[in-house]
């Protein structure tokens, strides 16, 4: 009986197995009948990635592991890749993968990408690598230009590759420019914008330790960016662009929708010029430094009333800059009807300096843009909390629909109160404690909520006092009563918590989501 058992089950393997082979050669078939072009739009489609636009997270998104597995599936399909260019415009993010990909032939503009802040000792930049860059310079064939690395050697060397020979400028058709370097000495990229006029170039971010003698390039040779971000290092050999020279660059990018300046890149002759500089297209504005050169190239640009996000950094800002300088700034340029629901973003660091914590309460705004974020760096914790009410102040409380905070001891009841539309609320290194994101009983707001319209409640690396997560199971049975519906997620390097827990939250909201180290999302 277990013979024939056998036998059986050997019979039907061997049908489903030719079932199988039937199958995989109906699909070669096809195939082998489609033209050859349409599959090789399909390979291109597969393989197809797009680089990132954001100024905050410039870099190209390269290919998964094995993407490129579907040239081993018969001769056909390898035949048909082989003779489709647009499949072999990335060479790789390593100098290895430049290496085995450089001898690829086709006219699809590369995407030349290094992301590797050090580079193996064993690998170098030699001279095939160099002409297989200078042919593609020569044919025109580069569309972006990703490098990340802190071998200025390395980084020296492909610039120099990517430059024109020619003392005229040539036109070139590279859209985005990505350049990062924390090398020493600085990477000299003077020749290549001098020598390069980039006429359809969209992005340009410059972050790190780079030398370029004159500024003007920059205006000269680029026209129609979308987005800047300059954040170089400034040094003897390289001094930083002034206001009339930065300002020159902006003027020739009329189409500018992304600017962000920071650290040494920002003009520091701004404070007392008299300059200045419409960008009736911005989007966003990020302003990282010190806070006397910051606000005065703020003053010098003319903002338009559909600003979605700026974003600043204050180095150790004191109270008196916040409330008689910056706030008044703020005011004068936001009076506009924009009424778009908007977000506050707070966040704190410390330092060394100390702070005024009593101060006045700054006026109100009429409006809110979509978004206004600013970053404070502080020394201490209840000064966090004073500044936060007062940048609250700023702006009319019912138009902040999301708010962030970060590195917050404890959010003071009043400043919740001045903002009772908050549909998202996100809060970083906080405590569990007695009363947590609840009225004082027993103050004048004991009945109500602090978050009426709450949807949406995040919460990143938790601390508990005395180890007890019921006073967060106490909030949500508080949020959730008259039947509101609240989705939660715990995230970050936050205490791992009890199955007994989770199930007892799962009860409370809509949506429950962990990704703490240790902890299931059960």
């Amino acid at each position: 009986m277990g013979r024939e058992a056998n036998i059986d089950s050997i019979r039907a393997l061997d049908e489903r197995i030719i079932k199988l082979k039937r199958t995989r050669n109906s699909l070669l078939n096809i195939s082998a009948r489609m033209p050859p072009e349409i599959l090789g739009c399909i390979f291109a489609w597969s393989l197809s990635r797009q680089p990132s636009r954001s100024l905050y997270s410039p870099h190209f998104n390269g290919l998964p592991r094995g993407s490129y597995n579907f040239l081993l599936v018969c001769y056909h399909w390898f035949e048909v890749a082989s003779r489709t260019p647009e499949l072999w415009t990335f060479w790789g993010s390593t100098l290895q993968d430049w290496k085995k990909q450089q001898h690829r032939s086709g006219v699809a503009p590369l995407e030349l990408v290094l992301d590797e802040s050090e580079i193996d000792p064993g690998v170098h930049f030699d001279e095939s690598l160099h002409s297989a860059i200078r042919t593609r310079v020569m044919q025109d064939a580069i569309r972006q230009v990703h490098l990340r690395s802190d071998d200025d050697e390395i980084m020296t060397s492909i610039i120099f590759a990517l430059t024109p020979g020619d003392e005229d400028a040539q036109n070139a058709n590279i859209e985005s420019i990505v350049w990062e370097n924390g090398g020493v000495p600085a990477v000299d990229i003077s020749n290549f914008f001098a020598r390069s006029h980039l006429t359809r170039l969209r992005l340009l971010h410059l972050f790190g330790s780079f030398r370029i003698s004159s500024w003007d390039c920059l205006a000269s040779r680029t026209t129609h960016l979308i987005g800047l971000s300059l954040q170089i290092d400034e040094s003897p050999q390289s001094p930083i662009p002034t206001t009339s020279q930065l300002f020159s660059i902006l003027s020739s990018n009329p189409s500018l929708r992304q600017l962000v300046l920071s650290n040494a890149a920002l003009p520091n002759d701004t404070y007392g010029s008299t300059l200045e500089m419409p960008l009736p297209n911005l989007k966003l504005l990020s302003l990282t430094g010190e806070f006397r050169p910051l606000l005065g190239l703020l003053r010098r640009l003319i903002l338009p009333a559909t600003l979605d996000t700026m974003d600043l950094t204050l180095f150790e800002p004191t109270m008196e800059d916040i409330s008689r300088t910056l706030g008044p700034y703020l005011r004068d340029h936001f009076r506009h009807d924009v009424r778009v629901p908007g977000g506050l973003v707070v966040s704190s660091s410390f330092a060394s300096s100390s702070i005024v914590t009593s101060v006045d309460t700054i006026s109100t705004l009429p409006t809110i843009p979509a978004s206004v974020t600013v970053t404070a760096v502080l020394p201490i914790p209840h000064a966090v909390e004073q500044l936060l009410i007062n940048l609250i102040a700023l702006i009319p409380g019912e138009y902040i629909v999301s708010f962030i905070a970060h590195s917050v001891s404890k959010l003071p009841e009043e400043a919740f109160f001045m903002m009772p539309n908050i549909e998202a609320l996100h809060l970083s290194k906080v405590e569990l404690s007695e009363g947590f994101l609840q009225p004082n009983p027993d103050g004048p707001h004991a009945n109500a909520k602090l978050l009426p319209s709450l949807e949406s409640l995040c919460l990143e690396d938790i601390t508990l006092n005395d180890d007890n997560w019921g006073h967060l199971t106490t909030y949500l049975v508080h949020q959730t009563s008259d039947n509101q519906v609240v989705s939660l997620k715990v995230t970050g390097s936050s205490p791992y918590i009890p199955p007994s827990v989770v199930n007892e939250i799962r009860e409370l909201v809509g949506e429950f989501t962990i990704t703490v180290p240790g902890s299931s999302n059960q």
